[in-house]
């Protein structure tokens, strides 16, 4: 429901609009009109049909960008957007001049003489005018794109910032520590293999830190390291089906890692009670899905902005939105796949 303020600005956008279009067709009126000087009926007929032609182009045309800034963006098209609003506003103007034209002489009985002197400077002053506007908006929308690729650029540094510090928080240490533990006396091949993944992980860990976007293929390689641990830890109580192929395919960089890290973290694992993570491709999506079994108290910390700032983030990288679906079953999260990143692209149209 809209709320007050939505009302009030158009109220106070053409309250100005109406006082600048009376001041302005006053004295275009008064200075372009012969003989207006000395005859204020004639005047006031000219500056009455000057007033009203001045608010019919203004407002019309300002709704008409309103209109065509919903349907094209300035930051993804620019010059079509700019072609297009040109366009728009000389069919409009010439339209909206000679349809007034049209019903002053239907309804007042009026004669003008020279259709060509009207429409001309019409059209001149509303190009300049809408010309104006157009710069204006181009300008304010790619400030705010750059504002907006500013925060996100932030965001998505925060989200890699509190995967790093998941990764080396007590729990997680204290998890793998107590699986080497017991590994160096069961199996010391495998507890050397342990040592060599723990490593691979901080390393990808680092490495992406300053990454937008990774191949599909470098995450894959950063999740057989990452699951490999958490097996050793939950033994057959976990089940990890990746039904992936390596491709140059981007992804946010430990999104996935965050979406398995989330599904440990919020539900039970034990025997008889073993959790299944899926993560396959679902047309453009990847989809990371577990059997829910939710914990009633969490063990380990949870700041609960993982999955908010994959969001965050996927706003920035992709047109695609993060798809979420909880069940009574099943908790599911799809994130899109991108093929390049997305950026303003001022020769794109």
């Amino acid at each position: 429901m809209p709320n007050t303020k939505s009302y009030q600005v158009p109220f106070k956008k053409y309250t100005t609009l109406i006082l600048i279009s009376l001041a302005g067709s006053l004295l275009t009126a008064y200075f372009t009109c012969h003989n207006c000087q000395s005859h204020y009926v004639r005047y006031a007929w000219v500056a009455s049909f000057s007033v009203l032609l001045w608010l019919l182009l203004w407002i019309g045309n300002d709704e008409l960008n309103t209109f065509i800034n919903r349907k094209i963006s300035w930051v993804k098209y620019p010059l079509r957007r700019l072609v297009v609003g040109i366009i728009s506003t000389i069919i409009f103007t010439v339209s909206a001049v000679l349809s007034l034209i049209k019903a002053w002489e239907y309804f007042l009985n009026a004669q003008f003489d020279n259709y060509y002197e009207i429409v001309l400077p019409s059209l001149i002053i509303t190009f300049f005018i809408s010309l104006f506007m157009h710069s204006r908006e181009f300008l304010n929308r790619w400030k705010e794109s750059a504002v907006d690729a500013e925060r996100l650029k932030k965001e998505s540094v925060q989200a890699q910032y509190e995967s790093l510090k998941n990764q080396v928080n007590p729990h997680f240490l204290f998890n793998s520590l107590n699986a080497l533990t017991n590994l160096v006396y069961k199996d010391q091949d495998k507890a050397a293999k342990f040592i060599k993944q723990l490593s691979e992980v901080y390393r990808y860990v680092m490495d992406s830190r300053d990454k937008e976007l990774v191949s599909l293929q470098e995450e894959l390689e950063f999740l057989e390291s990452y699951i490999f641990l958490q097996q050793i830890r939950f033994g057959e109580s976990l089940n990890m089906i990746i039904d992936l192929q390596s491709t140059q395919e981007q992804v946010a960089p430990l999104a996935l890692q965050l979406l398995i890290e989330n599904a440990i973290k919020h539900n039970i694992i034990a025997q008889g009670q073993s959790l299944t993570i899926r993560v396959y491709k679902n047309e453009n999506y990847i989809v990371v899905e577990n059997n829910l079994q939710k914990k009633t108290i969490l063990v380990e910390d949870s700041s609960g902005l993982g999955l908010e700032n994959i969001k965050r983030r996927y706003e920035f990288l992709s047109s695609s939105k993060i798809k979420v679906l909880e069940t009574d079953t099943i908790f599911k999260v799809e994130i899109p796949i991108i093929n390049k990143i997305k950026m303003v692209d001022f020769a794109k149209v």
